[in-house]
């Protein structure tokens, strides 16, 4: 039974994990992909029992597969999910002709997506026609199959159009911002109650829990869950100072992660994962446009990932 926005927006002040889909030899590692989504199910520690939430998107390489293989991806990590969680499709809204027909084939799997993510959007565009666009597609989706979505926000000039988006629409929820933290204030203002505001670069989520986001997004819960976690449940419960000591922890991999641009957003964690040594998860051989990482790079995120074998 799908989830009532109010459970949702509940739902989603969590961690939303982002799993890399581990490739071998050029192609998706279906199986272990199914690996690395049952660990984080199984290893849930968020507290009061909540819900995992668990997204395919960008640290994914969404933007590198064909659709057939973003339906199959996504189908496989509601599978193995069950109704236990959340399942956040992340959704490159451009063309749009392929990103409706998209959403409108999730919309008829057998485990739905409960929350649509709409990653940022290339090209030439202005204002009122993204506005336009994306009312919309939420009218069509949202009165036609119950779609919620969030909009992830790359670009500080899109700050107004996103504050329309969620003022004006019952199908936008939220927001993720990918920014940095100077946008959380004005949005928070803009949005009200209309929505909710969510960090968006990675577990340094400190700062802006305390300005007001609620919940973050993580690229590195796959390899060490129960951190991630517990930087969540300290949050919630406004212990800023555990969330901070806990945040350590992840700094010096999320220094390599968001370096030069994020050119190793996905293939730190992919190394990250191999250097465990834990064989409940996979980290592949390197995605499209994203190989492993160069040999000083591997003793960067050797020395990074010490420690961390606890809160896997």
């Amino acid at each position: 039974m799908p989830l009532n926005t109010s459970t949702l927006l509940d739902a989603l002040n969590s961690v939303t994990a982002i799993p890399i889909i581990p490739f071998q030899n050029g192609r998706i590692d279906y199986a272990g992909h199914a690996k690395n989504i049952d660990y984080l199910m199984r290893a849930n520690r968020l507290d009061n029992n909540r819900r995992r939430v668990i997204s395919i998107a960008g640290t994914s390489l969404i933007h590198h597969l064909e659709p057939e293989d973003q339906t199959r991806i996504l189908a496989e990590t509601g599978r193995v999910m069950g109704n236990d969680g959340v399942l956040m499709a992340a959704i490159v809204p451009n063309p749009i002709g392929t990103a409706d027909q998209l959403i409108e084939t999730y919309a008829h799997l057998s485990r739905k997506p409960d929350v649509y993510l709409v990653m940022p959007l290339t090209g030439v565009v202005n204002p009122e026609g993204a506005y336009a666009t994306f009312m919309r597609l939420g009218q069509k989706h949202g009165e036609g199959h119950g779609a919620r979505f969030l909009y992830y926000l790359r670009n500080s000039s899109e700050r107004e159009t996103v504050i329309r988006l969620l003022n004006d629409s019952p199908h936008w929820i939220g927001v993720k911002v990918g920014t940095n933290e100077s946008d959380v204030q004005p949005l928070l203002e803009g949005v009200g109650d209309n929505g909710l505001v969510i960090w968006g670069v990675g577990d340094r989520s400190t700062r802006a829990a305390e300005i007001g986001t609620k919940g973050h997004t993580s690229g590195t819960a796959v390899l060490c869950t129960g951190l991630c976690d517990g930087i969540n449940n300290a949050q919630r419960r406004g212990d800023y100072a555990t969330s901070r000591q806990l945040e350590a922890l992840l700094q010096p991999l999320e220094e390599i992660r968001f370096a030069q641009g994020r050119i190793y957003n996905y293939s730190a964690v992919v190394e990250a994962m191999i250097l465990s040594g834990f064989d409940d998860i996979v980290g592949g051989d390197g995605g499209p446009f994203n190989p492993r990482v160069p040999a000083a790079v591997v003793e960067q995120v050797k020395t990074a990932i010490q420690g961390l074998a606890e809160y896997h």
